[in-house]
């Protein structure tokens, strides 16, 4: 798999390559996102989530793939960091406001600062056509959040600190994207960075989780909870895999912009399967992401 990788970076098949993935990503992260703001405290599931992909990744990254370099392991630790303090910040934000409310935030902001970040680390050009993709995807991305924020009922004072969190998640999404490519790409094997990454990520939230199930007075049913960390795990690998594959093979700012059609399916799952009500203006706008989309792509 590696050597195939390794042969088809910067080609045309690599190109579709990667459109293909961050597509397949973005169907995933809608799946993953929906569970994190579930029935449980998002803290918990996340801690589920977590432990579940690094045991998952602990012996793929031992005994299948080469052990990291000096030089790849700081790249690590920087990653960790990063991925801590998004998870964080997304924690606190589900905490305060509906999934409807905050998600489209995050996904507004990160591929149009990731785009940015991308030019400067990447020497990336878009076009000005490819430019207007981004405006309408992330401007639509926007809108939606803004229609959900109108049907929200939580106190006005905490919506706003949930707003808050959103946007400093979004911002994050965008560094975690462009650092995380880059460590890709500075490993000679890239399946490396990719496994050495989930084993390393997984290990925090565990630990919170459990401290913050220990102190609940009315402590949710493990064998449940465990049931979506495994499930979110295994989603975890398709969502974040496909998309860092993804910047490996192409540019970093048209994948990050693909994987933003993630609002789009999370809003046909939510149609199709939860028989929610999409209404004309979320249908529009909707379009209007897939459009932009579209643009950025093919517009270079």
């Amino acid at each position: 798999m590696t050597d195939f990788i390794l042969s088809i970076e910067g080609t045309e098949f690599g190109h579709k390559l990667a459109m293909i993935l961050a597509l397949v990503s973005a169907v995933a992260h809608a799946v993953f996102g929906a569970l994190q703001k579930g029935r449980y405290d998002p803290w918990l599931t996340r801690g589920a989530i977590d432990i579940f992909y690094c045991l998952m990744a602990l012996p793929i990254a031992l005994f299948v793939f080469p052990m990291p370099d000096a030089h790849l392991w700081l790249l690590l630790a920087g990653a960790w960091v990063i991925h801590v303090a998004y998870k964080w910040f997304m924690a606190k934000a589900y905490e305060r406001a509906a999934y409807t409310v905050v998600y489209p935030v995050v996904r507004g902001i990160g591929p149009l600062v990731t785009v940015i970040f991308a030019g400067f680390v990447f020497d990336e050009v878009f076009s000005p056509i490819q430019w207007l993709g981004v405006a309408l995807l992330s401007g639509a991305i926007f809108a939606l959040a803004g229609w959900n924020l109108r049907k929200a009922t939580v106190d006005r004072q905490i919506l706003w600190g949930a707003l808050g969190f959103a946007g400093v998640t979004g911002i994050l999404v965008a560094v975690y994207t462009t650092y995380d490519a880059f460590g890709m790409r500075a490993a000679t094997d890239p399946f490396t960075f990719l496994f050495w990454f989930f084993v390393i990520d997984g290990w925090v939230f565990p630990i919170i989780a459990y401290l913050r199930w220990q102190k609940m007075e009315v402590t949710p049913p493990l064998k449940p909870l465990l049931q979506r960390g495994f499930i979110g795990a295994s989603i975890a690998f398709v969502s974040f895999g496909s998309v860092m594959l993804a910047t490996r093979l192409d540019k970093v700012g048209e994948a990050a912009v693909l994987r933003e059609t993630s609002t789009v399916f999370a809003a046909l799952i939510g149609w199709l399967f939860l028989k929610e009500t999409v209404g004309p203006v979320r249908a529009t706008l909707m379009a209007i992401i897939a459009a932009g989309a579209v643009i950025v792509e093919f517009g270079g």
